[in-house]
């Protein structure tokens, strides 16, 4: 015993002695909600608080949707998307996407919202079929290196922010999104059109939900660099790929917030429960049937295992249980929210039928089989489940 306490106050010392990477100090709670990088107030919403503004949000895209129709809204279905993280396993919604346009009947999305690696795939869902080709490549063509670079893994634990540097996913993501693309994003966004993705802010614990139409259309000069950090930060798996720190200010007062994984609070999001769906709907004059697709990359519930009794191994096997957990529970509560608000609910996820095993993280041969997997299931038509196992049709 006296061994190991002298061993944990040598650790102790050692880990004091190393620096961590510099940061501001972290944006206070009190002043979250008057506050946005580069100033774009209309960048971002809590969830847990800002309902009343998410619901003023879906009225001006009524609005917006009624003056780009010669005054009119349309009476044909309005069709919502979430799509989940699940890292490699994207190239599942990926190839679902690129099949139902193959197929012909995918429909134009009213909102279109991303987690993780849904949020790297939400912008060119949000654009359509002629984004496909950018899509299908992302998820088609890339490798490890691709995505990250290791660091060495003792020196990461000890003086990083993360093990991996995630240096060459950035600039997969800004050769995307250049100035066409933003610009084509911003033109949706004036017609009513929404593309919503999340983050989550590490220092408060909270998940944001960024308007990334809005701040395409902001005509900030640091537009670009924003959206770019946006998704980096949704996809910036906590301890794996750094995590992203966004400048704000207040009051003269600089801060940092770090923002990680928006998987870390939810896998997948339509709109938060408490957002009144037929509230901010009630100016219809028109009654429109509401369609939700939610497409949950990966299997919706864990694969059994045989854990050995290591540390290393129980710990990451209990994380990725919790993982897969609240992904599900995702589903369960997107179902509810919609059931309650007359919202058709349709659910994809990776079934039992895919058994290619797993060969490793972004592995480009498993990712393309998942990706044909996808694809075809909805070049057939694929069969939306209309409630999450044990609820019932």
């Amino acid at each position: 015993m006296l061994g190991f306490r002298i061993l944990t106050a040598v650790l102790l010392v050692a880990l004091a002695g190393c620096a961590s990477p510099p940061r501001l100090p972290a944006l206070p709670l009190a002043l979250a909600s008057e506050t946005s990088p580069f100033g774009i107030s209309n960048a971002r919403y809590y969830p847990d608080t800002d309902g009343k503004k998410l619901e003023a949000l879906g009225k001006a895209s009524i609005q917006k949707e009624i003056r780009a129709n010669a005054g009119k809204l349309s009476s044909l279905p309005v069709s919502f998307l979430a799509i989940s993280g699940g890292g490699d396993s994207g190239a599942f919604g990926a190839g679902l996407l690129c099949g139902w346009s193959k197929r012909g009947d995918r429909p134009k999305f009213k909102l279109v919202t991303g987690v993780s690696t849904g949020a790297l795939s939400a912008p060119f869902v949000f654009l359509g079929p002629d984004y496909d080709h950018a899509l299908a490549q992302v998820y088609t063509t890339i490798e490890a290196s691709d995505v990250f670079e290791p660091r060495k893994a003792l020196v990461a634990a000890v003086s990083a922010d993360a093990l991996t540097d995630s240096a060459p996913l950035r600039g997969m993501i800004s050769r995307f999104m250049d100035r066409q693309m933003i610009s084509r994003i911003s033109e949706e966004y004036a017609k009513g059109r929404l593309l919503l993705i999340m983050t989550t802010n590490l220092d408060q614990g909270r998940p944001v939900i960024w308007d990334i139409g809005a701040i395409a259309a902001s005509g900030a000069p640091e537009t670009r660099e924003l959206i770019v950090d946006i998704l980096m930060a949704s996809a910036a798996i906590p301890g794996v790929f750094p995590p992203v720190m966004l400048d704000v200010s207040h009051a003269g007062t600089s801060y940092q917030e770090m923002h990680v994984d928006g998987g870390t609070t939810a896998q997948a999001f339509l709109y938060p429960p408490t957002f009144n769906l037929n509230r901010a709907a009630g100016q219809d004059r028109v009654i429109r049937k509401r369609v939700a697709y939610i497409i949950r990359n990966g299997r919706l519930f864990r694969e059994e295992s045989v854990v050995q009794r290591q540390t290393l191994s129980v710990a990451t096997e209990a994380a990725s249980a919790m993982i897969a957990a609240n992904g599900t529970n995702d589903t369960f509560r997107i179902y509810l929210t919609t059931k309650r608000d007359g919202v058709d609910y349709n659910l994809a996820y990776i079934d039992d039928d895919f058994t290619e095993p797993y060969q490793g993280p972004f592995d480009r041969a498993y990712m393309n089989k998942l990706f044909d997997y996808g694809f075809e299931l909805a070049r057939a038509g694929y069969q939306w489940r209309k409630a999450p196992p044990g609820f019932g049709d």
